[in-house]
């Protein structure tokens, strides 16, 4: 649906439909991620690493970390109810997550344009930055939340 209202008054007036669908969303779930935090072209995630996520040196699998800040780049680029996709991502691993540290990701949004997004992303284990990301989306013309609007 496409829809005339802003961003961030889509973001306010369905705020709750946004966070549930970002909250919900299945590899996420399946990870154990929790979303922390969503506003308007931010947002904050944590997960706790198990066993099954560590790689041959005992440390958090690379593919962790970036699945983590994925995550939180995607909340924070479909946070105004506004289907966008990512298009690229450029991280950079740090230092190494541990085993029964805590891994926080923040996504704050750089520039947004009408057809694209640039944003910036961190990963934290235990307040220590881990890793850091670069990332831009395609911003779709279609709200993914049913808005009270027409379609125009």
């Amino acid at each position: 649906m496409t829809t005339n209202l802003s961003d961030q008054t889509t973001h306010e007036m369905y705020y709750d439909k946004i966070f549930n669908t970002m909250e919900n969303e299945p590899f996420a779930r399946f990870l154990g991620i929790k979303l922390i935090e969503i506003g308007p072209g931010s947002a904050v995630a944590e997960l706790t690493p198990d066993e099954n996520m560590i790689n041959a040196h005992g440390t958090i699998h690379g593919g962790i970390i970036f699945s983590l800040a994925d995550y939180v780049f995607a909340a924070a680029s479909n946070s105004y109810g506004r289907t966008a996709v990512g298009v690229t991502t450029n991280v950079n691993f740090m230092s190494a997550g541990k085993l029964g540290q805590t891994l926080k990701a923040t996504a704050q949004e750089i520039k947004k344009s009408n057809r694209l997004a640039w944003y910036s992303i961190h990963v934290y284990s235990d307040e220590e930055l881990i890793a850091s990301m670069e990332a831009m989306v395609y911003r779709k013309s279609h709200s993914f939340v049913e808005t009270l609007e027409k379609e125009v």
